[in-house]
């Protein structure tokens, strides 16, 4: 099979994606991106809301516009787009080249790229994958999959699967916009239900949604069963401090939030995994373990903002610039990485490969999770018997960022594992 060549592939077609094809091509690389859906702007074509685009674009955006505003510019900058085709396999033939296999509605066949740069985002996690048990009727959906049927439900209304009456599982910044989605579907919301002691969002932003909707959210509860056929018909929630249940009639069930990245191709190429991320594990430079492949966007930090994912795009493309100028293996900086480990109630940090010498991240600081909330954290990062630095956090919330000052980045040393620990006081 004659495989076509390109300097770069990117693989996923949203603002992480694009943002690294447009600033490849302002350096005269060859890029193509490789999308498997029909249409690129990743997850901001179906949230039909505002707050996006002030700063990439300097004006705020609804959803729809933004994603149509980075595939015009990626045209403009001549950057080749295959949508409808699905990176199905992937292979070194030796440590300048990979050959990716695709999979589309004209065949299958095969591209080879000097540099893989793989940006195909997160997920949430579906009612199977939490484990909600009950029977298995129709109106269970996940955020993405509900604006997905809200937006073929405007142009097509038979074939809406939206009720009129819906739980949201899940009190984070997607949950809240989930409201305003079945809102304008023209379906009430009854309910948010989180397991944490509060919602994890802002506060103007559940002022803007649930509040604004008369949406109660009901905390340190947990959805225990799904009922209803040949659709939902009602949810048995659990109060989790006393054990009482009762049922909310509704008749959808949105799963929001509880982010997975879509990490299948990333292993089937055998990349290395980090264990608390479950993504590729990158240095300050995106850079995976694989010579010439690289990762950005939420592939890496689900689910950070489409803003946050294109800086983490344009960043990326700095350092592939530089593998295409050189080509040489041996320069690959991971093998020399020190990995960083986080201490519970802390989850995950990304960068999480710490090279010697590489001193500047990306969005200047590094991301990281914590599974508490928190007021004042103490922090300290240490490496073996050395203390690299030490301070105190605004706050801790989960599934909200923290963001890691990165100003100790020139003490780590090549041996022990970088550890990142805080000292909350607790508040939840």
């Amino acid at each position: 099979m004659n495989a076509a060549q390109v300097d770069v592939a990117v693989v996923g077609g949203g603002p992480a994606g694009l943002a690294a094809a447009v600033a490849l091509r302002s350096t005269g690389a060859s890029v193509t991106v490789l999308e498997r859906e029909q249409v690129l702007g990743g997850i901001a074509r179906h949230a039909d809301h505002t707050g996006y685009g002030l700063r990439e674009f300097h004006r705020l955006l609804r959803g729809p516009a933004y994603a149509r505003r980075w595939a015009e510019r990626a045209e403009h900058a001549g950057v080749v787009a295959e949508t409808g085709t699905t990176v199905t396999g992937w292979s070194n033939d030796d440590a300048t080249t990979c050959t990716l296999t695709l999979t589309s509605p004209q065949g299958i066949r095969e591209l080879r790229a000097r540099a893989v740069v793989l940006a195909t985002g997160t997920r949430e996690r579906s009612r199977s994958a939490r484990l909600v048990p009950g029977s298995r009727p129709l109106g269970v959906l996940t955020t993405g999959a509900m604006q997905q049927l809200v937006a073929l439900g405007e142009r097509a209304p038979a074939m809406s699967a939206v009720g009129s009456r819906a739980v949201i599982v899940g009190a984070e910044h997607v949950s809240f916009s989930a409201v305003l989605t079945l809102a304008h579907a023209g379906c009430t919301t009854v309910a948010m239900v989180t397991p944490e002691p509060r919602h994890q969002s802002y506060g103007a932003l559940k002022a803007m949604t649930a509040s604004r909707h008369r949406v109660p959210v009901l905390t340190r509860t947990a959805v225990t069963e799904i009922r209803g056929r040949p659709r939902v018909e009602s949810v048995e929630v659990c109060d989790l401090a006393t054990g009482a249940t009762r049922l909310l009639d509704c008749d959808t069930v949105v799963f929001t939030g509880d982010w997975v990245p879509d990490h299948e191709l990333a292993r089937r190429g055998g990349l290395a995994i980090d264990r608390a991320t479950r993504a590729p594990r990158v240095d300050t430079g995106l850079r995976t373990d694989a010579p010439g492949v690289f990762a950005a966007g939420n592939l890496l930090h689900g689910a950070e903002t489409a803003s946050v994912c294109a800086a983490s795009g344009a960043w990326t493309a700095k350092a592939v610039t530089q593998w295409l100028a050189a080509e040489d293996p041996s320069t690959w900086p991971t093998a020399r990485g020190v990995r960083i480990e986080c201490a519970p109630p802390l989850r995950w940090v990304s960068p999480n490969l710490l090279v010697p010498g590489q001193r500047a991240v990306p969005h200047g600081h590094l991301l990281a999770r914590s599974s508490a909330f928190a007021r004042r954290p103490g922090i300290v990062v240490s490496q073996g018997d050395r203390e690299l630095w030490s301070g105190r956090l605004r706050r801790t919330v989960p599934t909200m960022p923290v963001h890691l000052p990165a100003g100790w980045l020139d003490r780590v040393e090549p041996g022990d594992p970088v550890r990142i620990a805080l000292m909350p006081r607790v508040t939840g």
